[in-house]
């Protein structure tokens, strides 16, 4: 079996690319780093570090790598030949690599119809939906129908922490134990891409909604509350208990909206938060704070980790989530020089007020009791700081 895996990152490598190695594929990694796509060639194999209780060095063998820019024509026969086709670049790379995806398909089509899946696994919603709508922009009218007919789009959700990497190995890279990839059915087309490690379920939606809210909401909390006291990652400010607690309030909340909404078992969703809450505290891993709570206006919109639960849990319960609220309090006070979005959320800040941003970047009406209560809440930090 072959997979043409595009994205030869740390989570491409470090969790993708190494759950379909160790499921018996041929990886074959598309980027444009020519140091990573040289290595990979030359060596073909690289380590996985699982940074655990005890750090396990994993192999893994029979890679090799393809420069998209300058072996387009060697990646388009990859594809011609490959039984899946799986992505980990970044949602915003997803168009850069639509047009080569589409002549792989063009090209295959032209010697065989054999099933073929593709998968992006990247950190949003309906991620292969997207690619799919760019791919099929680069088709022929007759290429789109036989995609239609052979190719399988599947959403997916993907969750695993990869920290900050301090190897003098360039291809080395280093993982937290825990994983998760949920894989959607509702598109396959002929039989399941047998993938080790992965799960597939009917109906995605409440998989995304679970990570979404717990994972990405438990981050950004610790996030957006560790900076307000200058801590440098986030295990240093799971340490501090009052923000640990609020966390564990946030997710508790954002847990009652799961339950209520997919009908999930409240004992096992407990276990997931305590589950997520050790990944946060891992003391092998380094997650820097600035890099967790970078891009704030985009977390901030109404289907994000803060906003969504928040509104969602108001809805169900007629009553204002305190833990969800200091999350967002936190987050609009995130000033951070270097992330352009923190400036231009501190400018809309001072000319609108925080009325005018939560209305602009999460929808929310001014005389919404959410925004009433963010308000208060943003005060009270400000005043604490000036004590």
């Amino acid at each position: 079996m072959r997979a043409v895996h595009f994205g030869a990152g740390n989570i491409g490598r470090g969790f993708i690319g190494s759950l379909l190695a160790a499921s018996g594929y041929e990886v074959v990694f598309v980027d444009v780093n020519e140091q990573i796509v040289r290595l990979l060639k030359e060596r073909g194999a690289y380590r996985v570090i699982v940074a655990g209780e005890r750090r396990e060095e994993q192999w893994v063998r029979g890679v090799s790598a393809l420069n998209s820019q300058t072996e387009r024509e060697h990646v388009m026969e990859a594809i011609a030949a490959a039984d899946l086709v799986t992505t980990a670049v970044g949602p915003h790379i997803l168009p850069a690599i639509a047009p080569v995806i589409a002549a792989g398909l063009e090209r295959r089509f032209t010697v065989h119809q054999q099933p073929l899946h593709v998968i992006a696994c990247e950190n949003m919603i309906g991620g292969t939906e997207a690619l799919k709508t760019h791919v099929f922009a680069h088709l022929s009218a007759a290429g789109q129908q036989l995609a239609d007919e052979h190719v399988g789009f599947l959403n997916c959700a993907v969750d695993r922490i990869v920290p900050n990497q301090t190897s003098d190995d360039p291809l080395a890279v280093t993982v937290e134990p825990f994983f998760e990839w949920a894989i959607e059915t509702r598109n396959v087309i002929g039989a399941v891409p047998p993938i080790q490690g992965a799960h597939f379920v009917a109906d995605l939606g409440p998989y995304i909604e679970r990570k979404l809210f717990t994972v990405n909401t438990g981050h950004a909390l610790a996030a957006y509350l560790g900076y307000q006291k200058q801590y440098e990652t986030v295990q240093e400010a799971m340490k501090d208990s009052d923000i640990r607690t609020s966390v564990e309030q946030a997710l508790g909340e954002s847990g009652a909206v799961l339950v209520k909404k997919h009908g999930w078992n409240e004992e096992e969703h407990r276990s997931y938060i305590e589950t997520t809450i050790g990944r946060f505290t891992n003391p092998s891993l380094s997650d820097d704070i600035v890099r967790v709570a970078r891009s704030p206006i985009r977390k901030l919109g109404p289907n994000d980790r803060l906003i969504a639960p928040a509104v969602q849990y108001y809805t169900l319960f007629d009553s204002v989530p305190s833990g969800l609220v200091k999350g967002i309090a936190a987050l609009l006070r995130f000033d951070e020089p270097s992330d352009a979005e923190a400036a231009a959320l501190q400018q809309t800040i001072e000319q609108h007020g925080i009325e005018g941003a939560l209305r602009q970047y999460a929808g929310l009406e001014h005389d919404h009791p959410l925004v009433v209560a963010v308000k208060e809440e943003y005060a009270q930090m400000k005043q604490m700081d000036s004590r």
